[in-house]
């Protein structure tokens, strides 16, 4: 175990860039809703380097200052496309970091994080660093305080991308000189903090024991309001969240998903009725456009109802399949990842001239439940795959592999099918008859409102079927209306028998 090094301002003087991962550990990913397939990353100017000790202002005007409790990688020797297996030789050690932004200003700059994340002080680090070299990277621990409280505790095993996976990455395109510093993401438990509040956050040895000791920031607030000649601060919904960590914590409303309102009441109402009439009640809602359109279905008229997982190909390009598409690939990852009663919908562009999946992928799917596979493409082994239990909606059949046209590139986003949109958890009814896609928020809505017209029309049905005439009857004037509302305080008895 090597004797910690104190962190000064000396040991920023080299530090010609802050480079920052934005998602790498499991269970922030999990907060976020997105699982990335690689890392990505954003910069921060090096003047907001601090010591522990140090304060951070939270601007006048400005509401959403959060910590995000981190590892800091500081580079030891001069780095150029290294590999991962070479790659954390090149850090010369590493410290406690706090990642803090201030949320308000994070719609200022779409992504670069400028001015939302290098305030003076916004970045954090020591009060001591230890040796790299003396170090398992895959055995550390990183925990955050504020106000004595522990509000983050987790280590590495749970991180989506090795350090070394980073640093490799980054090196690929830009030289990663000594004093460099990468910070490494955080875990779930980042929020907010106030004026008075006080943030410690330490990184711990699993092996040896040692520590980088708790580096401390205390917040205050800043008295100069943003100039008029810049942007300024705005709250917006989103980025609140984010700050907080999640809508409950930020005090927003829960975000319906698809299966929250999947009651077993919402359920037997959609089940009741035709999925024209679910189209319909969409339309007198505004929605139009919530048809997918694709002319086969191995299962007839079976009803689905289920949520929406979702998959995108791109068009075939050889280099991208030759780096994106062997292997446990995102096609595979997306099939594997299906939970009970989901529905995986593919996005191919209604291109038909190659298969976005087969027989063993579409059996795969089965074995986890989903309620049905959706394809804007082709299906090979259209046989076997009919002949399996798993209801499956497609564009065509066609004998060829994957690769021919598609690139598998992207899961759990909004994707384009049948000429829909389409978001991970969307409502989905379907049979052959045609698809319905309904945004969770509305769906109780939909169904109930879909059942009353269903009712409506089974009614205006029979009284044709006794040979009434359309006029008067449909639409019902007064007079039938009447009659409708009377057979249904009767308790809808059978229509054949009801007497008028």
């Amino acid at each position: 175990m090597s004797t910690p090094i104190p962190v000064t301002e000396e040991t920023f003087s080299q530090a010609g860039k802050v480079l920052a991962v934005h998602l790498s550990y499991s269970s922030r990913a999990a907060q976020r809703g997105r699982t990335p397939q690689f890392p990505s990353y954003f910069m921060k100017a090096s003047s907001s380097l601090a010591v522990s000790g140090s304060t951070v202002e939270r601007p006048a005007g400005t509401e959403l200052l959060a910590f995000e409790g981190e590892i800091a990688l500081i580079i030891g020797t001069e780095a150029r496309r290294v590999s991962v297996e070479d790659a954390w030789s090149y850090v010369g050690s590493i410290t406690a970091s706090n990642d803090l932004g201030v949320h308000d200003m994070k719609y200022a700059d779409k992504g670069s994080n400028i001015r939302s994340k290098s305030g003076d002080g916004y970045t954090p680090m020591g009060p001591a660093a230890l040796d790299a070299s003396t170090i398992d990277p895959s055995k550390l621990r990183v925990q955050t305080w504020v106000n004595g409280q522990i509000a983050q505790d987790a280590d590495t095993s749970e991180l989506l991308f090795s350090f070394a996976q980073i640093i490799a990455d980054l090196s690929q395109q830009m030289t990663l000189y000594p004093g460099d510093v990468i910070l490494t993401g955080t875990p779930a438990g980042s929020t907010v903090f106030f004026p008075g509040d006080v943030v410690e956050v330490e990184v711990t040895d699993l092996i040896s024991g040692a520590t980088t000791g708790k580096l401390k920031t205390t917040a205050v607030q800043g008295t100069e309001e943003f100039a008029a000649f810049g942007n300024q601060p705005k709250v917006l919904e989103k980025d609140k969240e984010d700050a907080y960590g999640d809508r409950a914590a930020a005090g927003l409303e829960p975000k319906l998903t698809g299966k929250d309102a999947l009651t077993a009441e919402v359920r037997e109402q959609l089940a009741a009725v035709a999925t024209a009439t679910l189209s319909g009640t969409m339309r007198k809602l505004g929605l139009n456009n919530v048809n997918i359109e694709v002319p086969g279905a191995t299962k007839g008229m079976q009803r689905v109802i289920g949520t929406a997982a979702t998959l995108r190909y791109i068009p075939n390009r050889e280099d991208l399949f030759k780096s994106h598409g062997g292997g446990y690939n995102v096609q595979k990852q997306a099939i594997d990842a299906v939970k009970e009663g989901e529905i995986l919908v593919m996005e191919a562009r209604g291109e038909t001239g190659a298969a976005t999946l087969g027989d063993i992928l579409a059996l795969r799917t089965q074995q986890l439940g989903a309620a049905a596979i959706i394809s804007d493409g082709g299906v090979r082994d259209l046989d076997a795959v009919s002949n399996l239990d798993i209801p499956v909606f497609y564009n065509g059949a066609h004998p060829a592999v994957l690769g021919r046209k598609h690139v598998a590139w992207d899961r759990d986003i909004t994707v384009a099918c049948g000429g829909v949109s389409v978001q991970p958890g969307d409502v989905i009814v379907a049979d052959s008859d045609g698809i319905v896609v309904i945004p969770p928020a509305m769906v109780a809505q939909v169904a109930a409102a879909a059942l009353a017209t269903e009712e409506n029309d089974e009614f205006i049905f029979e009284m044709v079927k006794r040979g009434h005439g359309i006029e008067g009857l449909f639409p019902m004037n007064a007079e039938w209306k009447a009659k409708f509302t009377a057979w249904k305080e009767a308790g809808k008895p059978e229509l054949d028998s009801w007497q008028l």
